[in-house]
């Protein structure tokens, strides 16, 4: 019984898997079909493939500055929260700060609203208060970074900390001791063995801010609008374009993709760092 308990498990994961990765086929099965096929009776083997929506979402440059202001957003923001999360968690880390343990629980606090409580004041200052002339933040890129740090970095800091913690404050005192300063720990020392923390930590936030959707159609309007609300241009009282619209979903995975394999190694490592090894 024990010697098949593998093949059972191997089945079971098999399934798993293929319940997962389904939805990601069958989006791609209805990105290569046209429109008329689709209100049809479904088929779930390709016999015939369709290349036209994914050369009109190509070949749209308003789709493009789309896909480029999704990018620059969500690889700025997730940097700038990792690094402010990588600080802060260094000084509620090694640091005997008054009431650090409150200040942790309350970082945490600002993520469990919904976004959606948010809006109106942030659509109040983005449009109201944070103005010089004729200039607003409403509708930039750099509103949309800083927006999203309100949400990310609670989460970061708590994602991170661990990580920080696992790291012994010896090799600080070490380092001290040798003629180090406080940068040069905190820059040589504890960051190269922070990476894999940093790692999952980097890749988790830029994933939020790649697929958050309210608050870029409330706040944006065309410049710094992303791929997430140009979907929603395709959602018309004359119909859905349904191909188009999957094409431009899988077409926005493949960032995440690359991303993923870039850092994949870093993040297995983050996500077991701390663990007991026996």
């Amino acid at each position: 019984m024990r010697q098949q308990r593998p093949y059972i498990y191997l089945l079971l994961w098999l399934g798993l898997s293929l319940m997962t990765l389904f939805p990601i086929y069958w989006l791609f099965v209805i990105s290569v079909k046209p429109a008329v096929e689709l209100f049809t009776t479904p088929s779930l083997i390709l016999d015939t493939v369709y290349w036209k929506n994914y050369i009109n979402v190509i070949g749209n440059a308003t789709l493009r500055g789309y896909m480029i202001n999704s990018l620059i957003i969500s690889t700025s923001n997730a940097a700038l929260v990792t690094v402010l999360a990588f600080l802060a968690c260094y000084a509620l880390s090694r640091f005997d700060l008054a009431g650090k343990e409150n200040i942790f629980f309350w970082t945490i606090t600002n993520r469990m609203a919904p976004a959606a409580v948010f809006l109106l004041p942030f659509y109040l200052l983005f449009t109201q208060v944070f103005t010089w002339g004729d200039w607003k933040l409403y509708d930039t890129k750099i509103g949309m970074i800083l927006l999203y740090c309100t949400f990310n970095l609670p989460f970061a800091i708590w994602t991170l900390r661990p990580t920080i913690d696992g790291i012994p404050k010896e090799l600080d005192e070490a380092a001290t001791v040798d003629g180090a300063s406080t940068w040069q720990v905190i820059s040589e020392v504890v960051f190269p063995l922070a990476r894999p923390g940093l790692a999952v930590t980097f890749i988790l936030t830029w994933v939020f801010a790649w697929n958050e959707f309210l608050l870029a159609a409330t706040l944006t309007s065309f410049n710094a609008r992303t791929i997430t609300t140009g979907l929603s241009e395709y959602v018309t009282t004359t119909g859905t374009e349904w191909g188009t619209m999957a094409a431009i979903a899988v077409i926005t995975l493949i960032p995440a993709l690359i991303i993923f394999s870039m850092v994949q190694r870093h993040i297995v490592a983050g996500l077991t760092f701390g663990a007991v090894k026996e």
